[in-house]
């Protein structure tokens, strides 16, 4: 005898598709916390879980990086560092786009990476890239860490620079770095879908971007230089993420002179559009992704 449903039945949670693209279900966003949670433990847990050294890689990798930048461009190219210590200078500046480039990097691959899972089970797949950008947290903090420590040591012995209250911005610029990395990740996550090289090209322009934002120089060095006609001081204030990181170093290390709260009021702007689009390509996109990934 076939069984019927009764009509009174109550559903705990009904699946449908979304008709608008701009649509970002915040509620079963917070609804999935538990998962989000879940994933960036996870995240944390593995990426050293084989390794010696463990989460030690964490601050080995940007000291080494800034030897490396002391040695090239501080000692071979005599590139100068406004007066601030360089492994200061390079510290901080190493932390800020490591961050910034964590994020992008595994935000880009959201649908190629964690295809066999969408596969499986329904979740908000904003929730993905969310636990990526939240997990690089950790990292991030633990690198901020070693700049403090690096800061007390040259305190100690009289050389520190002062901050100044720009420093208080700080959250503000995390903030505006992660919003940066996951709209532009996700557009390139959705767009590798079909199109697979877009990831290594886009790998390339990431090296590429970093040369273009005053992380090992700073920007005051290219005052009055030209590259084909433009004014390349004023060409590289349209760089995003020129702004946020001159404004932390600014704050954190008096270096240089505050760029100007209309730059960062645009790279603030900046975010939100490319946010907004990368939301309306990734709703687009995950609706029919498994079908070409």
């Amino acid at each position: 005898m076939a069984q019927t449903v009764s009509e009174n039945e109550n559903w705990s949670t009904v699946i449908k598709p979304r008709n608008k693209l701009f649509e970002v279900n915040l509620k079963e966003i917070w609804d999935y916390r538990d998962l989000l949670t879940l994933f960036v433990k996870r995240t944390i847990t593995v990426a050293y879980k084989q390794t010696v050294l463990g989460p030690l890689w964490w601050v080995i990798q940007p000291a080494f990086t800034v030897i490396m930048y002391m040695v090239v461009f501080g000692g071979i190219a005599g590139i100068p560092t406004d007066g601030i210590p360089q492994p200061l200078f390079y510290l901080g500046g190493v932390a800020m786009w490591q961050y910034f480039s964590d994020c992008l990097g595994k935000s880009s691959s959201t649908f190629v990476s964690h295809a066999g899972i969408f596969g499986k089970v329904y979740f908000p797949r904003l929730i993905m890239p969310l636990a990526d950008t939240v997990s690089n947290l950790v990292r991030f903090g633990i690198q901020l860490g070693l700049f403090v420590l690096v800061y007390l040591y040259y305190a100690i012995i009289g050389q520190a620079p002062s901050p100044n209250w720009y420093l208080l911005l700080f959250p503000l610029l995390v903030v505006m770095l992660a919003g940066l990395a996951l709209g532009f990740g996700i557009i390139v996550s959705s767009m590798t879908t079909k199109y697979r090289d877009l990831q290594i090209l886009f790998s390339f322009f990431v090296s590429l971007w970093m040369y273009a934002t005053p992380i090992v120089y700073p920007l005051s060095e290219v005052k009055g230089k030209m590259v084909k006609g433009f004014d390349l001081y004023k060409l590289m204030h349209f760089n995003p993420i020129t702004p946020i990181i001159e404004t932390f170093k600014h704050g954190a290390l008096s270096a240089g002179e505050f760029i100007g709260w209309g730059w960062l009021a645009y790279s603030f702007v900046f975010m939100l559009i490319v946010l907004a689009l990368g939301i309306l390509i990734f709703n687009k996109v995950q609706k029919s992704f498994m079908d070409t990934v």
